[in-house]
């Protein structure tokens, strides 16, 4: 790293530090993320102010170079010990690194609020916030709430998998969505930016989402992608998980991953296969049974994406066991089909993206009926069927070959059903 790279990296840091310091406007979600993880406190579950820069925490942010570039900026100073460095002449510091810095202040919500009165600096410092990932986007947010659980919270930990934003591999343009998926993950999008509004004017009953279809279709990754794309946690529970050989301590597990996702909003709560409870009802139930089918319908009445910050989405293989009573109690139904032919086209192009160039219309015509899982198995297994033969890239009879083996894996598993 260049010495005048790292001077203006210092300077940075200076500023944000001096100006999150002065004004109490601004929160965690005004710092850029590789200075909030760095001065992140997980017993506080934040920041703590005031924000001392050292001259350790420049060496590890920027390299032992941080030490000797810091001696050629004139407007800092600190003691001997470098326990605390500070900017000497804030107006100064602010020209200097104007010059030199203009791009970062686009991607710092706290230099914009500073600069942005300044008459020759066009930046809005609302749009530059609205791009910085916020606090609940990242993995030391999520750690400092589950500091701070409860007992009976900690027993609803251990029914549930919670992934922050940043740990999530998917991105969010590798799923491949119809028009009408489109169209409904839209819909939801709005409602979650807009969440003040609907309080104000009595829309509440939104954010809760079916999401149906076979296994492979996406289900799972969708809702990942949505916890990536509105930057907040997500809470993941199948429902064989949470049902215990004792009834009763079933519907207090329903209760305490309700619970628990309120406490930890905002944040989505993804509960898999809905069916293993939410089934028609009988009359020859098992009277406990019953008790934990209303406990669930009740924590989706009573929970809400505009009073708690919660977005439900339940998912299942199996919509046609579902009770009617279940289906009444979504706003929005997401229907995740197996991929038709122009689908697995799309899908396949963007599979082999990295890859090479294939007769992607010979391949989608070969795999009917297969779905989007199915299509990267066979990629995968294509690739690694050249890897043995000594080949980097696959031919097309590789593609022929795994999606031949796929299909005569199915026919063998069907047998045994």
């Amino acid at each position: 790293m260049e010495a005048e790279e790292i001077k203006v990296k210092i300077v940075e840091l200076l500023l944000t530090a001096e100006i999150y310091n002065e004004n109490e406007k601004l929160d965690e979600s005004d710092l850029p993320r590789r200075f909030r993880k760095h001065y992140w406190d997980l017993s506080l579950g934040g920041v703590r102010r005031p924000v001392v820069v050292r001259k350790a925490d420049l060496i590890r942010l920027f390299g032992e170079e941080a030490e000797r570039a810091l001696k050629n900026i004139p407007f800092v100073t600190s003691d001997e010990l470098g326990r605390e460095i500070k900017l000497t002449d804030l107006r100064i510091a602010a020209e200097w690194f104007l010059k030199r810095g203009i791009e970062r202040i686009k991607e710092n919500p706290a230099l914009a609020y500073f600069y942005q009165s300044y008459d020759s600096v066009k930046i809005s410092y609302e749009e530059v916030r609205s791009k910085n990932p916020p606090k609940e986007s990242d993995v030391e947010w999520v750690k400092s709430l589950l500091e701070r659980l409860s007992k009976e919270e900690e027993i609803a930990m251990n029914l549930l998998v919670i992934f922050s934003p940043e740990e999530i591999e998917e991105r969010v343009d590798e799923i491949i969505l119809s028009e009408d998926q489109e169209k409904r993950i839209e819909k939801i999008a709005k409602a979650m930016e807009q969440r003040d509004f609907l309080r104000e004017i009595g829309v509440k009953d939104v954010g809760k989402m079916l999401f149906i279809g076979p296994p492979g279709t996406g289900k799972t990754t969708m809702a990942r992608n949505l916890s990536k794309r509105f930057k907040i946690p997500i809470l993941e529970a199948r429902l064989s998980m949470i049902v215990s050989e004792y009834l009763g301590e079933t519907s207090r597990n329903i209760d305490r991953i309700f619970s628990l996702a309120k406490k930890l909003a905002p944040c989505i709560l993804f509960i898999d296969e809905f069916d293993y409870i939410a089934k028609r009802r009988t009359s020859d139930e098992h009277a406990a049974l019953k008790r934990a089918v209303n406990t669930l319908l009740k924590a989706v009445d009573e929970i809400s994406l505009v009073e708690d910050g919660v977005l439900l989405i339940a998912a299942t293989n199996h919509p046609d066991l579902l009770d009617k009573a279940v289906w009444r109690r979504f706003d929005e139904v997401v229907e995740f089909p197996l991929p038709d032919e122009e689908m697995r086209k799309r899908i396949l192009r963007y599979l082999l993206r990295n890859i090479g160039e294939y007769d992607v219309e010979v391949l989608a015509e070969k795999t009917e009926g297969f779905s989007g899982s199915d299509l990267k198995m066979i990629v995968r297994d294509a690739v690694l069927n050249a890897l043995t033969t000594g080949r980097r890239k696959p031919e097309m009879g590789d593609f022929l070959d795994a999606i031949s083996k796929l299909s005569e894996r199915e026919n063998l598993r069907e047998k045994f059903e």
